[in-house]
């Protein structure tokens, strides 16, 4: 019998992605529904970790944050494609996704990693200059 897998998509790394970008955008979820057609009570649950959207919703999602699905999808191989990232992703989360496709990482080693260098780069960036 083959052993069911609960999701392909890592909805915590959907929920995280939207929130970030809202935030940044400073949009409500209100604002993020009407330019996704996703309804706002469907991503604050995204947001939260406990919703799971359907195939629909993440192609909208995906779409209005510019990220491939595929940096959404869980590995279950061995065979890890590369990070492809945008230039609207801020250094950080670009580290993050390199770190959470290494294979040789556990996922909480490579969150731990991440988290240090997030709080790193935070500490050491100078505000206001330019990457």
């Amino acid at each position: 019998m083959r052993s069911k897998n609960p999701s392909l998509i890592s909805t915590i790394e959907l929920g995280k992605a939207i929130k970030r970008r809202r935030e940044e955008l400073k949009l409500s979820l209100r604002d993020v529904g009407d330019l996704t057609e996703v309804s706002a009570s469907t991503l604050s649950r995204i947001e939260n970790g406990t919703g799971r959207p359907d195939a629909d919703n993440i192609a909208r999602l995906t779409q209005w944050l510019d990220m491939p699905v595929d940096r959404l999808m869980t590995h279950t191989s061995d065979n890890v494609e590369p990070v492809i990232y945008y230039p609207h992703e801020k250094t950080p989360e670009i580290i993050k996704a390199h770190l959470r496709a290494d294979k040789n990482l556990t996922p909480e080693t490579a969150e731990a990693l991440s988290e240090l260098f997030r709080v790193a780069y935070q500490q050491f960036s100078k505000p206001g200059t330019k990457k």
